[in-house]
């Protein structure tokens, strides 16, 4: 399958200097990758952006209290506002499916979910395993509990989970990439640690929605 040039660019948070390594993506690497439903039936990476453009957000785990928080707000998204830019929201953990079910059912995410318990994509985009702190970073906007409280929300969760594991490489980082329609990729952003998520609302703008939304309450619509 024919592909353009890979983006090598990493766009990041703000405006003030962060040190990233290159972004390289190539899509004919990871388009065959099979990710799973929550039915456990496969199909290849590609099938979520040949059509129309895709926001493909990779999670650390499904157990992670930031990713928890962070897909609380992407459920916050207006179907309206993502079916008139013409663009699929998709996210992708690396855990068995059969954790999919319960983690809509705990953060109400409406949209499409799948995983990659094998890792195949996260290793071949480079996706950080460990992580990377820096001083000048700022908090993530759509992270609201604290470390402490964070974590014994995350080990409780693991305690009364019917299947007791960690729901994925806790080590392993998580990202964004903006494809389609086609093999064009727009934009990627690699995660250097768990609260280095990127701001949803310039998520949404990278792929072209016009609309800006306020998620600090409930959602509303800001024409700019």
């Amino acid at each position: 399958m024919a592909t353009e040039a890979p983006i090598t660019q990493q766009i990041t948070t703000d405006h003030r200097e962060r040190t990233r390594p290159c972004v390289i993506i190539r899509l004919e690497e990871i388009e065959d990758c099979l990710i799973y439903n929550r039915h456990g039936v496969s199909f290849h990476f590609k099938e979520l952006y040949q059509e129309r453009k895709a926001i493909i957000v990779f999670v650390r785990n499904f157990l992670c209290y930031t990713c928890k928080e962070y897909v609380d707000d992407l459920s916050r998204i207006p179907r309206d506002v993502l079916k008139e830019a013409g663009v699929r929201l998709v996210v992708i953990g690396q855990s068995a499916h059969r954790h999919i079910e319960s983690f809509c059912s705990l953060t109400g995410y409406p949209y499409e979910i799948y995983v990659d318990p094998e890792r195949c994509i996260y290793n071949k985009l480079g996706m950080q395993r460990g992580e990377t702190f820096m001083e000048s970073a700022p908090p993530s906007p759509h992270v609201k509990s604290s470390m402490l409280v964070g974590h014994m929300r995350s080990v409780w969760r693991a305690v009364v989970s019917p299947a007791f594991d960690f729901q994925g490489d806790p080590l392993q980082q998580g990202g964004v990439l903006i494809a389609g329609p086609g093999s064009e990729v727009h934009f990627a952003h690699l995660d250097m640690n768990r609260l280095d998520h990127m701001p949803i609302t310039w998520m949404l703008q990278q792929a072209g929605v016009q609309e800006t939304l306020d998620l600090s309450d409930k959602p509303r619509i800001l024409h700019v």
